[in-house]
């Protein structure tokens, strides 16, 4: 189940944050279809948020269609983030992480590895890639 985290110095809003974390999880593979979010009420507990706050999250979600809420049960995933299968996104972080790891044992530090990346994105975008 994911555990959400609130940056209250981020300048997004609360709900946002809530609604890019679900969707964070998802991409990671953390979240699948079928596994239930927290109710309101736990993450009303855990954040000391409005429930509100929670609810509109949960219906911004529902209504881009990857969430359900069955009454009485709770909010399950309905759907994956994108096309691409739990095992390549597996294998795509796992040469990733590989790269990282060979980028900082030939002496890049954390902002060299951003920028090489940051342009690997830009360039990769401009071909329609992205």
């Amino acid at each position: 189940m994911i555990t959400f985290q609130l940056d209250p110095r981020s300048g997004v809003s609360t709900y946002l944050q809530l609604v890019q974390q679900v969707k964070h999880a998802l991409r990671l593979g953390l979240l699948e279809p079928g596994d239930r979010l927290p109710t309101a009420k736990e993450v009303v507990a855990s954040l000391a948020i409005n429930p509100n706050t929670v609810l509109k999250a949960y219906r911004e979600l529902e209504r881009e269609g990857l969430v359900t809420a069955r009454p009485g049960l709770g909010t399950f995933v309905a759907r994956p983030l994108g096309t691409t299968s739990s095992v390549d996104r597996a294998r795509l972080r796992r040469r990733l992480a590989e790269w990282v790891d060979s980028a900082y044992a030939a002496g890049l530090d954390h902002e060299d590895v951003e920028a090489i990346v940051a342009e690997a994105l830009r360039r990769s975008a401009g071909r329609g890639a992205a």
